[in-house]
């Protein structure tokens, strides 16, 4: 199975100089936990609520002053839209994270793979397989 058949697409985008209070309130809105950060056409990073309670509110930064680049993690973790489940869930795992980013060819983002859109295809019968392969098992036979 492919990424494109379980990522969540259309995304909710922010830019790097909104605030992190619009940023929160689109989060809240979209009720998503993160924000790929766009800039003419590019992600430049990505926001995640983790990024403003870790960064921003233990911090105690201003949400209203605050921008969403001074949080963002610049670090971006990606697949492409025709990449098999199995290859992103190892990647996921490679880079201890919970959502990849879903790029064309041309870099422009289409999409948002998470851990929970994998969680749900898992439900359905015969699909761990796909999602989890052996390699990545823990040792009582369950996925990691």
């Amino acid at each position: 199975m492919k990424v494109q058949d379980v990522m969540m697409s259309p995304v909710e985008t922010a830019a790097g100089d909104d605030s992190v209070k619009l940023a929160a309130l689109r989060m809240r809105a979209s009720e998503v936990g993160v924000l790929p950060v766009v800039e003419q056409g590019q992600v430049i990073g990505i926001l995640t609520d983790r990024d403003i309670t870790v960064r921003g509110t233990a911090e105690g930064k201003d949400p209203d002053r605050t921008t969403v680049r001074e949080l963002m993690t610049p670090r971006l973790i990606a697949c492409a839209p025709d990449d098999e489940l199995s290859d992103a869930a190892r990647l996921m795992v490679a880079h201890s994270v919970r959502r990849l980013l879903v790029l064309d060819a041309h870099g422009q983002l289409v999409g948002i793979l998470s851990v929970d859109d994998l969680a749900v295809l898992a439900a359905d019968e015969g699909a761990p397989d796909v999602i989890a392969p052996p390699e990545l098992a823990s040792p009582t036979g369950g996925p990691r």
